[in-house]
């Protein structure tokens, strides 16, 4: 038994610093050496749980998305059997709402998660598609609920939209905590708030079709 809380203390201590690397310096300017000496492991302790910076890479992002997602796709589910389609706003309510709770709930470890959520859509185009990889079920899931919200737009003009709304997440989640920003602290209260106006604001450029 002691074995086995060994085996999981040391690979989540790994993901929680490289999770931070990441965020702070990016995938190339993470050093597995460097992950190594913050995590206090050895090398062959990186290669039996993960193999390569990628697929440590891949590993974080996994855990994040994993997160993220099930929340999302859990409040997506109300409306996919509806008969009748549901408003936009439900939708990107159900879009943003998982995110925001749960990594503002987080405290200082939500502030890491959020920069690093951040970096992954800043890396290059090779190391990106890697983490939207982990994304793309549950994007796909919510273009089909938008298509049947939004039935006379393309699901190209959708694609586009929904990447805008992706971004305005991620920089609002990069900017939690910061004076002057759409959120400052972690309460419920300012949390919800926040979930209303970026759904509002939001809904607005998804049905414009001009």
């Amino acid at each position: 038994m002691k074995n086995t809380v060994t085996v999981i203390d040391t690979k989540e201590q790994i993901l929680n610093v490289a999770e931070q690397q990441f965020a702070e310096k990016g995938f190339s300017g993470t050093t597995l050496r460097g992950v190594i000496r913050e995590a206090e492991v050895n090398i062959a302790a990186i290669h039996y749980h993960f193999g390569s910076k990628e697929e440590l890479f891949i590993a974080v992002v996994r855990r994040v998305a994993k997160q993220v997602v099930q929340s999302q796709l859990q409040q997506l589910a109300k409306y996919e059997n509806q008969a009748e389609p549901p408003s936009v706003e439900n939708i990107l309510e159900a879009f943003y709402a998982p995110p925001l709770r749960v990594i503002t709930q987080m405290g200082e470890p939500g502030l890491i998660r959020a920069q690093f959520m951040g970096r992954c859509r800043a890396e290059p185009l090779p190391i990106q598609q890697l983490a939207d990889k982990e994304f793309n079920e549950s994007q796909q899931r919510f273009l089909d609920i938008l298509q049947r919200a939004l039935p006379n737009q393309t699901r190209t003009e959708l694609q586009w939209k929904l990447d805008l709304a992706i971004a305005i997440i991620i920089r609002t989640l990069n900017q939690v905590g910061q004076s002057g920003q759409l959120i400052t602290g972690s309460s419920v209260e300012e949390v919800e708030i926040a979930i209303s106006r970026l759904v509002k604001f939001v809904a607005q450029g998804m049905k414009n079709f001009d």
